[in-house]
């Protein structure tokens, strides 16, 4: 008969801290932008020429300027969301 060999007892150990690409700032970061992208295609909005009638409004600097400007900036600031890490103090640098 085979002799059993006696295990190791299991030792429960902390884990380590578990580290995410993003923190909670970038999810911040990120909602503030789409925000931003929300708005500026919401004044990017509004109704069109209807039948003979012109309708001067699509012409309006909100419509052609703000809304995309604003928008542009959101998705501009969302890639600066995604990359941002926050700098951790121990961490070393470059200089030491």
């Amino acid at each position: 008969m085979a002799t059993q060999q006696k295990k190791a007892p299991v030792e429960n150990k902390p884990k380590d801290k578990v580290s995410y690409p993003l923190g909670k700032i970038n999810f911040i970061m990120m909602a503030v932008c789409l925000l931003l992208i929300i708005i500026g295609f919401a004044l990017m909005g509004g109704s069109a020429n209807v039948g003979d009638k012109f309708n001067n409004d699509l012409f309006e600097s909100s419509r052609v300027t703000t809304g995309p400007i604003i928008a542009f900036l959101g998705f501009v600031l969302m890639a600066f969301a995604i990359i941002y890490r926050k700098k951790d103090k121990n961490e070393p640098t470059d200089n030491e």
